[in-house]
């Protein structure tokens, strides 16, 4: 069997990860978290929305080709904050499918992590 990895594109590399990687006509986002932890369910959202939205522009697209995301809250009751800062962000002829749930992460300050799947130019 022979690789082909010509066609796969990392961006924005990490000691352990990229924060996407684009092949065969999609982009995936690595989990992306708040880069101040100090924020609150809102701002780390906002902060997050806009590291995807640099992402995507890098990959040479941009929000409006999510086809899915997925949203992790260290605590369900930062729903209502996650989604003020989602819904300033969203651009409503062009909403993704998406997920969100409860679970903790892997630094405690972090209150929101997200990660999704987009169409690449």
């Amino acid at each position: 069997m022979t690789n082909n990895l010509a066609g796969i594109r990392r961006l924005a590399p990490e000691a352990r990860l990229s924060g996407a990687t684009v092949a065969n006509g999609f982009v995936f986002l690595a989990g992306q978290v708040a880069d101040d932890a100090t924020l609150d369910a809102e701002g780390q959202t906002a902060d997050i929305l806009a590291q995807i939205d640099a992402l995507l522009a890098e990959a040479g697209t941009d929000k409006r080709a999510l086809l899915q995301v997925q949203v992790v809250l260290a605590d369900i009751a930062d729903a209502a904050a996650m989604n003020r800062a989602w819904d300033r962000w969203l651009d409503p002829a062009h909403k993704p499918a998406r997920m969100t749930v409860q679970a903790p992460l892997v630094d405690p300050r972090w209150k929101v992590e997200i990660t999704g799947v987009a169409l690449a130019p």
